[in-house]
């Protein structure tokens, strides 16, 4: 189950199943992509994910593995259409989305906060690619995401071991952008989404893709890509607003 909550034209989806430690199922999955999907429709500003009571997600939930019987091609389409499009959704939106891990975010848990543009976690948070110890691959874009935020060779570690490793590792290992008390976690992430509110949101949405779709991609048709986006920059009223502002010595006001 995802809650959902607004304030302004900032949305919260909160992962409500806190007895399971707010394990993923195919339902949460649908449930979360049509969520942020509302959230784009809606014009929101930023997306906040984060879990319900001691925990972000434990990942999958082993009960429902246990109980599923499906053949190959169904296998494939349930990950296609539920973890593959929760990654492609949050790495797509039109927004920034910031994981606020106040627990525990372990398997598909640590791939999900690693999609977002932000991750703050509490001290107490722990994060571990736990798939091997079940006889499973990382899912939810485990092996295409982690490599490119901590190394291929971090990655293979992590991966391949299935440790569990804290909330200052994982900091210190460009898997998340900050680490505070569990007290100051709502206050931080207040503060960055201020900051957020502060840019033009169409602006970040452009940064977003441009970041995302040039990863990999050769250097001369990234800047060509880059281009075409910039292009696209100019033409927008936030970028009137911002110069405007600018050469009059006042602070931009983006609508």
């Amino acid at each position: 189950m995802v809650r959902t909550e607004t304030d302004g034209r900032v949305r919260t989806l909160t992962f409500d199943r806190p007895a399971t430690r707010n394990a993923f199922t195919e339902s949460t999955a649908r449930e979360l992509v049509a969520a942020l999907e509302d959230a784009a429709d809606d014009d929101a500003r930023a997306v906040v994910l984060t879990g319900e009571g001691k925990a972000f997600s434990a990942g999958g939930d082993l009960e429902a593995m246990r109980d599923r019987e499906e053949t190959p091609a169904e296998a494939y389409t349930r990950v296609s259409e539920t973890l593959n499009a929760v990654v492609e959704t949050i790495l797509t939106a039109p927004f920034p989305v910031v994981a606020k891990v106040n627990g525990d975010a372990v398997g598909a848990g640590t791939n999900v906060a690693a999609a977002c543009d932000f991750v703050v976690a509490a001290e107490r948070a722990r994060f571990g690619e736990v798939f091997v110890n079940v006889g499973l691959i990382p899912d939810s874009g485990g092996t295409v995401l982690l490599p490119q935020l901590v190394g291929l060779r971090r990655a293979k570690e992590l991966t391949m071991t299935g440790r569990l490793f804290d909330a200052e590792e994982a900091l210190e290992m460009g898997l998340v952008n900050d680490v505070v008390s569990g007290d100051e976690l709502d206050a931080a992430v207040s503060a960055l989404l201020d900051t957020l509110a502060s840019k033009p949101t169409e602006t970040l949405a452009l940064i977003k893709r441009g970041l995302h779709e040039n990863v990999g991609r050769p250097f001369r048709d990234g800047l060509e890509r880059e281009a075409h986006l910039q292009v696209q920059a100019y033409g927008t009223e936030s970028h009137a607003e911002g110069v405007d502002a600018f050469l009059e010595g006042r602070s931009p006001t983006f609508e």
